[in-house]
């Protein structure tokens, strides 16, 4: 069963949610209507639908989502802003847009959300995630 990762916002570069869910669609119309009041998309008016990237798997698309709220701030930003530069609201877009997520190919590449700044400004479609520092090894 696949499943989306999506931020939802209150204006440009404003608060963002960060969520999961198999219903991309349905999810988005509750935060949109304040479903639920008490809500923190409700609390905040985070009604725009700002990113959001699909995954084969949920267990896949929730393991994503716990990388990206551990994410410094602009890495989201850049995140979004790589699909959707002026932040428009995606909701009548989503059937029209294809954001996959494309995994890491090997250890390498790999990330860690502890690095405070990320070695590339703006990140791709392809690698919307922020890049690891290599260190070298010193011989023993």
């Amino acid at each position: 069963m696949s499943a989306h990762v999506y931020m939802m916002s209150n204006k440009p570069r404003g608060v963002i949610y960060i969520g999961v869910t198999s219903d991309l669609p349905g999810r988005a119309w509750e935060h949109r209507n304040a479903i639920h009041p008490k809500s923190f998309t409700a609390r905040y008016k985070c009604h725009r639908l700002v990113w959001f990237e699909l995954h084969e798997t949920i267990v896949s698309a929730i393991q994503r989502e716990k990388t990206l709220k551990h994410y410094v701030r602009q890495w989201k930003i850049n995140l979004i802003e790589v699909l959707n530069p002026t932040w428009l609201d995606l909701y009548d877009k989503i059937f029209a847009i294809e954001n996959c997520h494309a995994p890491l190919r090997n250890a390498c590449e790999a990330t860690s959300p502890r690095h405070h700044t990320p070695l590339q400004s703006t990140p791709t479609l392809a690698s919307a995630r922020p890049a690891t520092r290599l260190r070298a090894v010193s011989p023993v």
